[in-house]
């Protein structure tokens, strides 16, 4: 594993990712005549920020975080943040895309850079490959669907203990704000602000 080939292809990810402003336009359009779904972003990184993925993974290192899961491969730019942390925990990654193709690319990157047997990278909907995890959740990761933030949530809220943080990317998106008003309802977590609200940081009382 290398920690120097993992940032040199994020550098070639991040290149690769400029062109997703106009190819959003083009998968936004779509919602004119019908309601936008998964499938209309197959071509799209919508990626977290440099900065975000180095805040990830000194997240990870700082706590020690081992059990991590991810709602929303991608082509797998945060996974391999993730993966720079937990190279250093020696933790272990559990990331789910529901689009194949993107999947499949995302398993190339993570070969390629040599961190693959860190990373579980489950194929189709999340609500399903990960409705039989038991493991406890040491930092879970929502950035995919934003209408399964709450559910997907639910579902894995078990495997959470005292030191477990949820990081909720996209928390502009109204969406992602119904899911932040219902869980901050609950006496037992603390929500924080990061990135002018971009995202936010659950963790437990």
């Amino acid at each position: 594993m290398s920690k120097e080939k993992t940032n040199m292809i994020l550098d070639e990810l991040f290149r690769d990712s400029k062109g997703d402003f106009f190819k959003m336009i083009k998968a936004v359009s779509k919602s004119v005549i019908r309601p936008l779904k998964p499938d209309d972003f197959k071509d799209l990184y919508l990626s977290i920020s440099k900065e975000q993925g180095d805040d990830l993974t000194k997240l990870i290192i700082e706590n020690n975080y081992k059990n991590i899961v991810e709602f929303g491969t991608s082509f797998g730019i945060s996974t391999l943040y993730l993966a720079l942390g937990a190279i250093e925990t020696n933790g272990h990654i559990i990331t789910t895309e529901l689009i194949v193709s993107k999947a499949e690319k995302a398993n190339e990157t993570f070969k390629k850079a040599g961190v693959d047997n860190l990373i579980d990278i489950k194929i189709g909907d999340a609500m399903k490959t990960l409705e039989n995890h038991k493991a406890p959740i040491d930092l879970l990761l929502l950035d995919g669907w934003k209408d399964l933030y709450l559910p997907l949530f639910r579902m894995l809220e078990p495997n959470f203990h005292p030191n477990t943080t949820i990081y909720v990317d996209n928390a502009n998106m109204k969406e992602t704000q119904q899911f932040l008003e219902v869980i901050s309802q609950q006496p037992k977590y603390r929500l924080k602000p990061q990135y002018n609200g971009k995202v936010f940081l659950i963790t437990l009382l």
